[in-house]
């Protein structure tokens, strides 16, 4: 019942996938049958249906959805593509595990890819889940303009944009107010008493760090502080170059006393700067974003804290009710923030 392929460079054979026919035969029923019952569609009785599914156990065999699919042109491939800016960053992990385990009771699987801030990897990717027949896509995009997701809208395909909002066409999003975060991570160091506070931002062309930066700038001006251009540092892309930026800054002849820290991966080279100069329980540090051990650090972080498993479960939802019809004008969501003190954010100014 089971053909063998031999490979090519190899004596040896190997036994090919077993078929629908196979299992039709072993199961004594029509391809028709095993059809209905692996594609859970009505039409077979109790027992037909049993004895379908034991050949299949027995043959080992596994269904092709990809081919039920294109056969079934108003069946779901079960996909949804998450297009995160690096899924091995803490965030896109913490936000992915929720997105699956809001989706996967509904039998849907997630599909992540990382886009690296590269919006011709996003347009590609973008193009080959949709020839993939995805029943959604979750977006965290590099590009700035999304005009070219319009046919994808019109042909009703549900499009979630998660931490940057969409431009150019009108899609859900979920985001959180970055502009608010920032405000509170500055405003908390002027409380407690600093002057010569410094911000490191992310990439300036991305939505998230402008607000980060529009709301550092706010909390100085509302305290009357001088803004001064050299103790804002953008574009910082890894953790070596925070480090390096951080160790340059301490080194000037009127150094800051405090840090804002515009994204977990700065954060991460802020706090080894400060402890290669023996100044991290002298200089405060709040960073934007929690993460993995942050508490355990000594002093612990303090941390501008994005509910990152109510962020993934409010796309999840999102997507869910998009995919049940409901057909209402798209939602902008938009979560606020938290401000977690844990030690280094408290740490007061030299006298």
């Amino acid at each position: 019942m089971t053909t063998t392929l031999t490979q090519s460079g190899s004596d040896g054979e190997r036994p090919a996938r077993s078929t629908m026919k196979d299992v039709a035969q072993l199961a004594g029923v029509s391809v028709k049958t095993v059809s209905r019952v692996v594609n859970g569609e009505p039409g077979a009785s109790a027992v037909v249906r049993e004895r379908v599914l034991r050949a299949a156990e027995r043959l080992d065999y596994r269904h092709n959805l990809g081919a039920s699919t294109l056969r079934r042109k108003d069946a779901r491939s079960g996909i949804v593509g998450a297009l995160l800016q690096d899924v091995g960053n803490s965030f896109s992990a913490g936000l992915l595990r929720a997105l699956e385990d809001t989706l996967r009771p509904s039998g849907l699987s997630v599909l992540a890819a990382s886009l690296d801030e590269e919006p011709e990897r996003e347009r590609d990717i973008v193009s080959d889940l949709v020839a993939r027949r995805a029943d959604g896509l979750v977006l965290m995009p590099a590009s700035h303009r999304h005009e070219y997701l319009l046919s994808e809208r019109r042909a009703g395909l549900p499009l979630v944009f998660v931490d940057r909002r969409p431009h150019g066409v009108d899609c859900d999003s979920v985001t959180i107010d970055n502009h608010l975060g920032a405000d509170l991570a500055t405003a908390h160091l002027i409380a407690g008493g600093h002057r010569r506070i410094a911000m490191l931002s992310d990439l300036h062309e991305i939505e998230t760090a402008q607000e980060r930066i529009a709301g550092y700038r706010a909390a100085l001006d509302k305290a009357h502080l001088r803004f001064d251009p050299e103790l804002l540092v953008h574009s910082v892309r890894s953790e070596d170059e925070a480090a390096r930026v951080i160790a340059g800054l301490l080194g000037t002849a009127d150094p800051p006393t405090a840090f804002v820290t515009g994204r977990n991966i700065i954060t991460i080279g802020a706090v080894r700067a400060l402890r290669a100069a023996d100044v991290s329980r002298t200089v405060a540090l709040v960073g934007f974003d929690d993460f993995p051990l942050a508490d355990l650090i000594e002093p612990a972080l303090t941390v501008i804290r994005q509910d990152v498993r109510r962020i993934g479960t409010e796309v999840g939802r999102i997507l869910l009710d998009r995919l049940a019809g409901d057909s209402s004008p798209p939602q902008h969501v938009v979560l606020e923030p938290t401000l977690v003190r844990r030690g280094s954010g408290e740490i007061p100014p030299p006298a």
